[in-house]
């Protein structure tokens, strides 16, 4: 395993919460990866989620394309975003790292944050973005600025178009899964962990593609309906953190322990809301046929086994959930305009091919799906150095 270029831990001096950022690689000089803040982050967790940053870079590499892969990045910090102290933490935090985000890191929400709450504190942290060390990189700054801010504020039936492009993705690598295997979307079921950004807008994708959505879980437990859940309608009772009001429940809806989506009666389940939610024990309450990863790190490496042994696929995260940030540089530089059609479109493309390659390479190589993925990304590094040079 590769020692990460580097890894640095801060501690605020007004909370004593720490904060984490880990650079795994540069790619002309620049990496990519978000920011996310939950309790009980490590730096352990940001190590891996940068390494799967540069997986997901080298991933969508295309070389007649104007989105030119970055390395991988990522930071967190070790407190509850619901903190009346969180906001606060967050400034200083940026401010803290400034000289990096000015200089190779471009970043962005992640879990616990929204876009909007990381470009108020970075503005208040004295960055011009989050993204700016990319700004060097393009070819027409100010277009391609205003085309990403022209995107960011288009919204598809309530939603914004940055909300629903990871979603798009993880969706239709569900959905490529289903059709190598011949399995009709009607009638197929779904269990969604996780009613936020990732999870809201992958389950709109599936129940608008034909699945039924029979489970989905927030911080207050699962609701579920055997028969089919509203989906439209809990995504309309959400708050800021993806809890749904319970008052937009139908009468059939059914208010369960919030572990029971693991034991939804379902083909598909979505994790997409925490890391590490599936271990060795857990993982016995599955019945459904494919673990589709929209959340990072949702399966421990132990669990992942144990779920291979008994016919159990995992879509792994460094494929599944990489929409969202390829969507955003596909936007910026130019191979996609702000208009939804278009972008998802891209989306479903790219991810439709992107799946078909791994999931083609597990069954030649007798490996699992992320084993695969992995042996994509090993091939197309070395291809990225000879273009664009070494920066380890």
């Amino acid at each position: 395993m590769t020692v990460p270029l580097l890894s640095l831990t801060w501690t605020d001096d007004i909370t004593g919460h720490q904060g984490f950022l880990v650079i795994d690689r540069l790619v002309r000089g620049v990496c990519s990866g978000g920011l996310r803040m939950r309790e009980g982050c490590t730096l352990d967790e940001v190590t891996g989620l940068a390494r799967g940053m540069s997986m997901k870079e080298a991933l969508h590499y295309d070389p007649q394309g104007r989105y030119i892969p970055l390395g991988g990045a990522k930071g967190g910090i070790d407190c509850d975003p619901r903190d009346p102290a969180a906001y606060g933490l967050l400034v200083r935090y940026l401010r803290a790292v400034r000289p990096y985000i000015e200089s190779f890191w471009t970043t962005g929400e992640d879990l616990g944050l929204s876009q909007d709450l990381v470009d108020r504190a970075a503005a208040e942290a004295g960055l011009v973005s989050s993204i700016q060390a990319v700004y060097p990189l393009l070819d027409d700054e100010p277009a391609a600025r205003r085309r990403l801010a022209d995107a960011f504020a288009v919204e598809v039936d309530g939603i914004g178009l940055d909300e629903l492009a990871g979603g798009c993705g993880v969706a239709e690598a569900a959905l490529t899964a289903l059709d190598r295997a011949g399995v009709p979307h009607a009638g197929t079921r779904v269990a969604v962990q996780g009613l936020g950004t990732m999870g809201g807008a992958t389950a709109r994708f599936l129940a608008r593609a034909g699945l039924t959505v029979v489970a989905v879980a927030d911080l207050k437990g699962t609701i579920a309906n055997p028969a089919g859940l509203d989906v439209e309608a809990l995504l309309a009772a959400r708050d800021a953190y993806g809890t749904v009001d319970r008052g937009a429940l139908r009468s059939a809806d059914r208010e369960l322990p919030g572990d029971a989506w693991l034991s939804a009666d379902a083909e598909v389940l979505v994790p997409a809301a925490v890391s590490y939610a599936v271990d060795s024990v857990n993982q016995e309450r599955i019945t459904a046929r494919w673990i589709v990863e929209a959340a990072n790190m949702p399966v421990l490496p132990e669990a992942e086994a144990l779920l291979a042994a008994r016919g159990v696929t995992v879509l792994p995260d460094v494929v599944v959930n990489s929409g969202t940030n390829a969507w955003w540089w596909w936007t910026l530089f130019g191979d996609i305009g702000p208009d939804p059609a278009e972008a998802f479109a891209h989306i479903r493309h790219a991810m439709r091919t992107l799946t078909e390659q791994m999931l083609t390479r597990a069954e030649s190589d007798g490996t699992t799906p992320r084993a695969a993925a992995h042996a994509i990304a090993a091939d197309r590094h070395p291809v990225i150095v000879e273009r664009y040079g070494q920066y380890r």
